[in-house]
């Protein structure tokens, strides 16, 4: 039988073949908005008012968060960044399979083992690959972001022409998120892309797959390694399914 090393390796090999690269840069395009907040803006006012008729949110509300909402360049910048090809696979891979982010999965594994077999019994996704998922995506929580997540969808939502309409429904998503969860709108942190937690799941993702792994009474995927292992293979499972 394989060791759970030489089985990690394999299995982050096989994921990071997968990711996907960035976007072609010649696509991209960004307008930096007037003023310091979002408020006052015509597209955002839209969309405020829509999403207080589609789900019942307090307009007032919505202004004085997005007046709060920041610009940030810097993530425009992250998605305008050049490239003049698709990356090889075995051109980014090795980064993933560098000794230390092996002996950090191998570790992983041993300190959460029992969380991970469960979560294989329940939703049937092996526990070597939800730890080779959970490797590639954060470094095992080491790397989460540290933007604010409405900041981040929003720039992407209004001001990164290629792909605002996916950002404006992760918006849309995260705003339904926080009002379900009780979180402060602008407490949660997350990636340029605002990705959140230990799996950097997206708003919609977080919505859809999240589980309470832990037992606790909530979903703690930016600091309970058993909720973000239970959410991965909740995921894997109902990708599965939908496959059918």
């Amino acid at each position: 039988m394989m060791s759970h090393r030489r089985t990690f390796v394999a299995l982050a090999m096989a994921i990071a073949v997968a990711a996907s690269p960035p976007l072609d840069a010649a696509s991209r395009k960004a307008s930096t908005p007037q003023g310091a907040g979002y408020a006052q803006r015509d597209d955002v006012r839209e969309f405020i008012d829509d999403l207080a008729r589609e789900h019942g949110f307090s307009r007032a509300t919505l202004r004085n968060w997005f007046s709060d909402v920041r610009y940030q360049p810097k993530i425009v910048a992250a998605m305008q960044r050049p490239l003049v090809e698709p990356p090889k696979w075995y051109e980014y891979a090795p980064q993933f399979l560098s000794p230390a982010r092996i002996d950090e999965g191998v570790a992983f594994y041993r300190a959460h083992e029992a969380a991970l077999r469960r979560a294989e019994t329940a939703f049937g996704v092996p526990a070597e690959i939800i730890v080779a998922i959970i490797g590639v995506e954060t470094f095992y929580g080491r790397n989460t972001g540290n933007w604010r997540v409405v900041d981040a969808l929003t720039t992407l939502a209004f001001d990164y022409p290629p792909r605002a309409s996916f950002f404006r429904n992760e918006l849309e998503q995260y705003l339904l998120l926080s009002r379900d969860t009780g979180a402060d709108v602008f407490s949660v942190r997350g990636s340029y892309a605002g990705a959140i937690g230990i799996p950097q799941f997206m708003p919609s993702s977080t919505r859809r797959f999240a589980v309470d792994f832990d037992g606790s009474g909530a979903v703690a995927l930016r600091g309970s390694p058993a909720d973000a292992i239970g959410s991965v293979a909740m995921f894997w499972a109902m990708q599965r399914l939908a496959a059918f």
